[in-house]
């Protein structure tokens, strides 16, 4: 799994990440931000082990927690921000990116089939929310590059087309996003902040 284009794998600027979680966890993350969010780590997460954030859009970070969809309870939705440097990050947005994951899907695939086991699936409707194949794939690529003493990611990102078309004949869809998994959350995340609601641009 070779990548000619390696170098590029360096992101030169800082992005913004929102998580949606409990205001109770948003004041103890802003207040001691070297406790910081956990990491998910379940077999279903769409881009491996890691933080998860919504690249500047707080408001879908927002309507994420509003709708229960986040691992722990609830009671007063709220937005925490972070400044995040990507750093050496696969990016599904770039075609080394999708070429180093499609060689890892073919790596667990072949392991899966002498192994006599079945490859994880992704399930969950249309949007295929429950990721338990690309989670593995993602994974398996961590550890193929670990084995073999590469360089690790600090970080995964990718695009995701979701739920309805915009509108007729759109080539977009309503809930279209960017999602940021950190994993080196120790060197990526220069910091937690509270979003300011209704800043003007």
């Amino acid at each position: 799994m070779s990548d000619v284009w390696e170098l590029y794998r360096w992101q030169p600027s800082f992005v913004l990440g929102f998580h949606g979680t409990d205001a109770g966890v948003v004041e103890t993350v802003v207040q001691s931000p070297l406790d910081g969010l956990k990491k998910s780590e379940s077999t279903t997460e769409w881009l491996g082990h890691g933080v998860y954030f919504w690249e500047q859009d707080p408001g879908r970070a927002l309507d994420w927690a509003s709708n229960g969809k986040t691992k722990g309870t609830v009671t007063k939705p709220d937005v925490v921000g972070a400044i995040i440097d990507l750093g050496y990050c696969l990016d599904l947005t770039t075609i080394s990116g999708l070429e180093a994951v499609r060689q890892a899907y073919e790596t667990l695939r072949d392991s899966c089939t002498l192994a006599g086991v079945p490859l994880p699936r992704n399930t969950g409707g249309a949007d295929r929310l429950k990721r338990e194949l690309d989670c593995a794939v993602i994974q398996s690529l961590h550890l193929y590059r670990k084995e073999r003493c590469m360089r690790p990611y600090d970080s995964v990102r990718a695009p995701f087309p979701e739920a309805d078309v915009l509108y007729d004949e759109s080539g977009f869809r309503a809930k279209n996003h960017i999602q940021v998994c950190v994993i080196n959350t120790a060197q990526c995340i220069k910091g937690y902040f509270k979003p300011i609601p209704g800043a003007k641009g």
